[in-house]
This record gives C-alpha cells, sequence and structure tokens, in this order.
C-alpha cells in the first residue's frame, strides 16, 4: 500500500508475539493483492481496466467495502470519492510549479471523477464504472481497511492487547501490560518534532492527516496536496485533522474529507456523528475540537 505498518501485540512470550504478527502482516498482504490499483492481477485494477465497457463480479468483500466507500461520498456531499482516481495530476508538490493551473486544465482534471457513476449491483455482486477512463482507488481509506481487518483477526486469535499502526493510522484494542490505556500523542504540524496532546484510546482508532509537508503558495495563498475531487483545486485553510472513531476505515476517510470540506463544515458534520470527534488545526495554529473531546496540552 506505500505505507509503514507498525504491529505491537500483547503476549506470553516473544515466541508467541511473534507468531502473531506474522498473522496481522498475513492478513494486511492478502488485503493489498485485493484493493491495489498497481497491482494488474487485482479486482480493483480489472474493474478499471473494463470502465466504460462491462461491469466485472467481484468477492463480497471488495464489495461491500466500495458500498461503504460510496456511503461515505454521501455523507460528505462527495468531499470523499474513491473516484479520485480519474483525476490528472496537474497539481506538483515537489517544487517544480511555477504557476497555478489554468481555470480549464483544472476542471478537465476532474471531469471523470464522480462516486455516482459507480453502479452496483449486490444480487450479482458486480461493479461498473460508467465512463471510460474512470478509475477507483483506496488511497484514503485502504489502510485504515487493512488496519481494522488485522485488529479484528488478531482478537479473533486470542489476543488481548495491542496496536495497529498504519503510516500514522493508529487502531488500538485492550491496554498496556501495566494495565494502563493506550496513549496517542497528536503531533504539533507547525513542528512536527513536538506534540501538542496526549490522548487516551480504549479500543478505537486515530488517524491524522497532515499536509505541512507538501504544499505550494500563490498570490499569497497556500495550496496543499489534499485536492477537492468535485472541483481540482486544492484544500487550504487546515494543516492537520485528527479524527477519532471505532474503526480506522472510517477515521482515515473522514480526516480527508474535513480538509476537503473546510473547518466550519467538515465540524458540523462530524459533530453530527456518533461516536466520531477530531481535533483541527488550522493554518494560523487555532486548534479548533468537536464538542465531546477533551484533551490534555503537553
Amino acid at each position: 500500500m506505500g505505507s509503514r505498518f507498525d504491529i505491537t501485540v500483547v503476549a506470553e512470550n516473544e515466541s508467541i508475539g511473534n507468531k502473531y504478527i506474522d498473522t496481522a502482516v498475513a492478513e494486511i498482504t492478502r488485503i493489498e493483492k485485493l484493493i491495489s490499483s498497481w497491482d494488474p492481477n487485482s479486482q480493483t485494477s480489472e474493474i478499471n481496466r473494463h470502465a466504460g465497457i462491462k461491469a466485472i463480479k467481484v468477492n463480497s468483500e471488495l464489495f461491500q467495502l466500495i458500498e461503504r466507500a460510496i456511503g461515505i461520498s454521501k455523507l460528505t456531499d462527495g468531499a470523499f470519492d474513491i473516484s479520485y482516481a480519474s483525476m490528472d495530476r496537474i497539481w506538483k508538490f515537489d517544487g517544480s510549479m511555477t504557476e497555478m493551473p489554468s481555470e480549464e486544465k483544472i476542471k478537465t482534471s476532474v471531469s471523470k471523477v464522480g462516486f455516482q457513476n459507480i453502479i452496483l449491483d449486490k444480487a450479482k455482486s458486480t461493479v461498473f464504472l460508467k465512463s471510460e477512463g474512470m478509475k477507483i482507488g483506496f488511497g484514503a481509506i485502504g489502510k485504515g481497511y487493512a488496519a481494522d481487518k488485522a485488529k479484528d483477526l488478531l482478537i479473533s486469535k486470542g489476543v488481548p492487547s495491542g496496536i495497529i499502526n498504519a503510516s500514522g493510522d493508529m487502531n488500538t484494542w485492550g491496554k498496556q501490560p501495566n494495565g494502563k490505556e493506550w496513549k496517542v500523542a497528536i503531533t504539533n504540524p507547525l513542528d512536527k518534532n513536538k506534540m501538542f496532546a496526549l490522548l487516551p484510546i480504549i479500543n478505537g482508532a486515530v488517524v491524522t492527516s497532515g499536509n505541512y509537508e507538501k504544499y505550494v503558495n500563490f498570490n499569497g495563498k497556500r495550496y496543499t496536496h489534499i485536492i477537492d475531487p468535485r472541483t481540482g483545486y486544492p484544500s487550504s485553510g487546515i494543516i492537520s485533522v485528527t479524527v477519532f472513531a471505532p474503526k480506522a476505515e472510517l477515521a482515515d476517510a473522514l480526516a480527508t474529507s474535513v480538509f476537503v470540506m473546510g473547518k466550519e463544515a467538515g465540524l458540523d458534520r462530524i459533530n453530527q456523528l456518533p461516536k466520531i470527534e477530531c481535533i483541527i488545526i488550522d493554518d494560523k495554529g487555532n486548534i479548533t475540537r468537536s464538542k465531546n473531546i477533551e484533551i490534555d496540552k503537553l
């Protein structure tokens, strides 16, 4: 998935612990083969290859993941959209851009994006992308999903406690060996070598998305690497979003969505969702949090 996974388990001894970790790694590898759009043999690649041509039969696991992704698209008014993979990458955040792309280029770049054009047939378990050249990708949900699946598998094997860290997507269960809750440090986006808060996390997931490293400045405005799939324009105004949720898959998708929706709209949407909380840091360094969260500042 192009992401580092760190797996921690509480076990009777190192040998048993290593077996559990190997089990989790095998599960993550299995999911990668299912959802990777880079693997030409994956069902996801098969769907993309036949865009505008025919529906592709997929297994129930992938079908349900796509179904949930579309549900999140509806929930976020399209701020989250797995058909973002259809976008032309006209924005460059490697220092090579000297001017903004034209309005026409930006509009064209998202012309094939639209979750409404992902057609699902539950009875036949098929997925059809209506437009030729359309693609789906799981970059904003895949590693969270893999972390959830690895966690569920380890719990089913009797592992009492642990952490799956999917490149910052933290998924925990149980408690530390000393009986205390797992705690997650939130990075200070204005100084990534420092933390600004430490929060307990009990059998849930926390995902932080930051865009303080990849951005460009044009006409005095900062544009970041998280692109609005509806407009083709990069998000602005927010530099870090941390989302707490029961599942890493949902936290992963919502963290990206809040960036795109903006602080006010994003916070309003989070406050309407049960068991979901978030912390937003804007480009002025202001910290905003959802209504039910308490922060122990460091």
